[in-house]
């Protein structure tokens, strides 16, 4: 296998991740008959950007690879501020966030 084709597939890979991403929020929403974003949408979010990022690196692209840099900082940032919430929730956390 080439050094080509094994970045075409990581490519395909985290483009499989994002794309997931929509399906998960599709079926949480159709569960509750709401539209909400679950915490698996965030995760699929990295994990489809980090991959997309790496790929965008590797391609050398500056603007796939400022989209993807810009997109990982706010599904970090949600997956923190949900990480959050659960410790407030468990009362490891006050309400302010503090331990």
């Amino acid at each position: 296998m080439s050094t080509e084709t094994l970045w075409l597939g990581i490519g395909f890979l985290g483009q499989i991740f994002f794309s997931a991403r929509f399906l998960v929020q599709w079926i949480a929403s159709e569960r509750v008959r709401r539209s909400i974003i679950p915490p698996a949408f965030w995760l699929f979010s990295v994990f489809g950007g980090g991959t997309l990022l790496a790929y965008a690196i590797y391609r050398k692209d500056p603007v796939f690879i400022a989209g993807q840099a810009a997109g990982l900082l706010i599904y970090a940032r949600n997956i923190y501020f949900i990480f959050r919430e659960t410790r407030a929730a468990d009362g490891s956390l006050d309400p302010a966030g503090r331990s």
